[in-house]
């Protein structure tokens, strides 16, 4: 009974922290984070059994890494291997040698101890670091990605580290045999996966699916992730490296996307669970008695640590605002630090003071994290984004063309290639330093420069040119690009992308009539070839969507009026929706009454 007391304890501070914490911007962790310190012993004292919890939890970051293999086709991470080695490594070696360098010198000790705290706090919270950068969208780009090889290189690094161990703790080399055995349990557990990966993933999916119960199926996917992880940690190796290889295993399967569906969900909620025993073991007695110390502790932590990983990131060749991003996501301790410091203790490498102080400074590394990101991402990244570009901008050449398009994406590209095959000139302008480089290489001309600058537009010809084609991905910077147009190139055609319908909106604010939505054409085409599918006839086919495109293009115009106004825009979507379905049936009713008046005129 008491167990299911401090599970409805838990989920139900889980259940108010987190909404409140993502309400507020500093998301999930922090939230969990908050509701463990406020269960836990040194909040309103609810739950007291943090070990068992905290063990228990470790399972999140196991399933954690198993999705992350999910995501990591061998042949990815093939390609990556230059990242997560090169940078990956160079973060290890530079943070773990600086801060052992501080221990040792600046703080006076003991060497075994300072390169344990070294390495310990070298590593980062891959179940912090992850979602934060997941829920924004990052982990697409140059910065996410490296982000991503550095966690993945430390959470590789600490199977060597807690190997090497035993020589911090009592300066001799562990017994041959001892060593050998070792290193054998460990190739035999990694082989043994690997060929049951290989040979046995496969069909065994494939059997359970044949017997048709679902909860089989994810039970089988809980046994795969729980199975692999033990038995690599039996072999002496990590639990989050056995999962991990399951997931890279799985990678390729055709099973992939259902398994991942299965376990994401227990993921979700046992990595919120870590967080919760990270919070609730915090040492706050100690933090409380000794505030300036740890504080300005987890303070040089950071600022060390970001530091690194702002040089390494720029050598890489990240901007500066992708850079920025990687040290504020990325200077945290993390989670591993706590389970090298605790195998530390046991194996005479630290004393148990100095593992629990090491412990708090991490804690409290990770609560300022969210906070720092969030500072980050609201002031920092808008001023180091909208900086100076790299190089400067192209002048476009005196021609005069009469077409401007301004973006050359997929969108503009499209455009300039039927142009050019019709033998139309053009003069095509681009914000990406990169984007141009690219189309260059395929003999498109497009110019480096920023659209919503008058000044480049002149210089482009605009004041001569008949028609500009605003094709930009951003909303907000092809709004710019019109008002400004209007206003100084009056001679000037606007004809532009829309990337939804708020976005139309806002060009027919701005006195736009010639609008594109990017995704309407092609979605009534496929809704075309879906119905031809079903045995529809072509002329009915037809109808359907000229009535459809009629009716919805009436809509927008007509919600052009209201689009201010949500109360009425949610009206009159419902009361278009009821007209468009009043239209159908009496197109239903038309061809009913045309298929019954020729048999009434034969008999």
């Amino acid at each position: 009974m008491a167990e299911l007391v401090t599970l409805v304890v838990l989920l139900a501070a889980m259940v108010v922290a987190v909404p409140v914490a993502k309400r507020f911007g500093f998301g999930a962790p922090l939230g969990y984070l908050a509701a463990g310190l406020a269960v836990g012993p040194a909040g309103l004292g609810l739950v007291t059994n943090v070990g068992a919890i905290a063990h228990a939890s470790e399972l999140g970051v196991v399933m954690l890494l198993f999705l992350i293999g999910l995501e990591l086709r061998p042949a990815r991470l093939w390609v990556m291997r230059k990242s997560v080695l090169g940078l990956g490594g160079a973060q290890v070696a530079i943070t773990g040698a600086v801060i052992a360098a501080l221990c040792g010198w600046g703080l006076g000790l003991a060497w075994p101890t300072a390169v344990v705290l070294g390495f310990g706090f070298a590593l980062s919270s891959t179940a912090m670091a992850l979602p934060m950068m997941a829920e924004r969208g990052l982990l697409a780009n140059q910065s996410g990605r490296n982000a991503f090889s550095i966690l993945l290189f430390q959470d590789l690094a600490i199977i060597p580290a807690v190997a090497l161990l035993p020589l911090l703790g009592n300066g001799s080399v562990p017994q041959a045999d001892g060593a050998w055995m070792a290193v054998a349990k460990a190739v035999v557990a990694v082989v043994l996966v690997l060929i049951g990966g290989r040979y046995l993933l496969r069909p065994i999916f494939h059997a359970v699916d044949r017997a048709g119960a679902p909860e089989i199926f994810t039970a089988t996917a809980l046994l795969i992730v729980i199975g692999t992880a033990v038995l690599i940690q039996e072999a002496g190796l990590s639990m989050s490296l056995g999962a991990f290889m399951a997931g890279v295993l799985l990678s390729d399967s055709e099973y992939r996307h259902e398994v991942q569906a299965d376990i994401e969900p227990f993921e979700g909620l046992l990595l919120g669970l870590f967080f919760v025993s990270v919070g609730m073991g915090a040492d706050v007695p100690t933090l409380m008695a000794h505030p300036i110390r740890f504080l300005g502790l987890a303070v040089a932590l950071l600022v060390v640590k970001g530091a690194v990983l702002l040089v390494l990131a720029r050598i890489a060749g990240v901007p500066w605002a992708g850079a920025g991003r990687m040290a504020t996501v990325l200077s945290q301790g993390g989670e591993f630090g706590f389970v090298l410091f605790g195998l530390a203790v046991g194996g005479g490498a630290m004393a148990g003071e100095q593992a629990s102080a090491a412990m708090l400074v991490v804690t409290l590394s990770m609560l300022a994290t969210p906070f720092l990101f969030a500072a980050e991402e609201r002031w920092l990244a808008p001023r180091l984004m909208s900086g100076k570009p790299k190089r400067p901008f192209d002048t476009p050449p005196d021609e005069n063309p009469p077409v401007i398009i301004c973006g050359f994406g997929r969108v503009g590209q499209v455009v300039g290639r039927v142009l050019r095959m019709r033998g139309i000139a053009f003069t095509a302008l681009e914000s990406s330093a990169a984007q141009v480089d690219f189309v260059r290489k395929f003999g498109s001309k497009a110019y480096y420069g920023d659209p919503t600058r008058v000044e480049l537009l002149r210089a482009a010809g605009a004041d001569k040119a008949r028609v500009l084609v605003v094709a930009l991905d951003d909303m907000e910077q092809s709004l710019r690009v019109v008002e400004m147009a209007t206003r100084h190139f009056p001679n000037l055609t606007i004809f532009a992308r829309a990337r939804n319908r708020r976005h139309v909106h806002h060009l027919m604010d701005r006195g736009v009539t010639h609008i594109v939505r990017e995704t309407f054409d092609s979605s009534i085409r496929l809704t075309g070839d879906v119905l031809r599918q079903m045995g529809m006839p072509e002329g009915e086919v037809g109808r359907t969507l000229e009535t459809f495109r009629a009716h919805d293009e009436r809509t927008l115009i007509r919600q052009h009026a209201v689009h201010n106004d949500e109360t009425k825009l949610i009206q009159t979507s419902r009361d278009a929706a009821a007209e468009l379905q009043s239209l159908f049936e009496a197109d239903r009713e038309d061809a009913v009454q045309g298929e019954a008046e020729p048999r009434t005129a034969s008999a």
